[in-house]
């Protein structure tokens, strides 16, 4: 192999990575954006419960049942945490399986 030979290649590689690199980042942003779409989605169910009935309801069996919420179980992971009747909930979602740092 020439010189010219080995910088092609190089060049090839260094392509390669940025792909990889690329999608990888395009995952991770559309979970992202995934999770806040279920956050978003919890959150107008609390807030229409709170509309409609004044108070946040205890927990999200409470939407599940009453407010249609729905989301995929098995894919996200949602806390809850409602301390008052009158405060919005901490509302968090998780990707199960998705790594932190």
């Amino acid at each position: 192999m020439n010189r010219k030979d080995v910088l092609k290649l190089a060049a090839v590689a260094a392509l390669l990575l940025i792909f990889i690199g690329a999608a990888s980042w395009t995952g991770r942003m559309q979970s992202s954006e995934e999770a806040r779409i279920v956050r978003d989605a919890v959150r107008r169910a609390a807030l229409t419960c709170y509309a409609v009935e004044g108070a946040f309801p205890d927990d999200l069996d409470y939407l599940r049942e009453n407010y249609h919420l729905s989301y995929n179980e098995d894919r996200f992971i949602v806390s809850y945490d409602a301390f008052a009747f009158n405060r919005i909930p901490d509302i968090y979602v998780l990707e199960r399986g998705a790594m932190t740092r």
